[in-house]
């Protein structure tokens, strides 16, 4: 099992601030699963708007942060990396479950777990944990496609 920096990860994921939502990657094993981790901060840019009063992490980017976990745990599995055409897209999310807010000084530990690789479609099981606490878990599946050659 292996570990990555963000400068690692960064060759993974085509996602830049403010939307690269690992920042390193605690172990991996490749066609099996991958645990990555997420420092919530306080500079986080969607706490301005949600909520100022009471900063919490958005439901939507907890599930983002746990797909882009799957997908370096993806391009890992295949020995690629991400390139300006590559494009990794969501094409279902299943049984998304929020047990807890996620909040600014948090430690966000994602757990990955490839299920199946069928046909360029890509299934995880998927949680998200804050200490021992699960705060969500989600049936991620995704897949790689390659942009037009014009786009990129």
């Amino acid at each position: 099992m292996s570990s990555m920096d963000i400068s690692e990860i960064m060759r993974y994921l085509p996602h830049r601030y403010p939307f690269l939502l690992v920042d390193r990657v605690l172990s991996y094993e490749p066609g099996k699963n991958i645990q990555a981790l997420k420092n919530v901060t306080i500079n986080e840019p969607f706490f301005n708007g949600h909520f100022p009063h009471h900063p919490v992490m958005p439901g939507v980017l907890i599930i983002e942060a746990m797909a882009q976990t799957a997908a370096i745990l993806s391009f890992a599995t295949m020995g690629a990396k991400a390139n300006k055409r590559s494009i990794y897209y969501f094409v279902g999310i299943d049984n998304a479950r929020f047990k807890r807010p996620v909040t600014a000084g948090d430690a966000m530990h994602l757990h990955v777990t490839l299920t199946r690789h069928v046909r360029g479609i890509w299934k995880f099981a998927a949680e998200a944990r804050v200490g021992d606490v699960m705060v969500a878990a989600a049936d991620l599946m995704c897949t790689v496609r390659d942009m037009p050659g014009d786009a990129a």
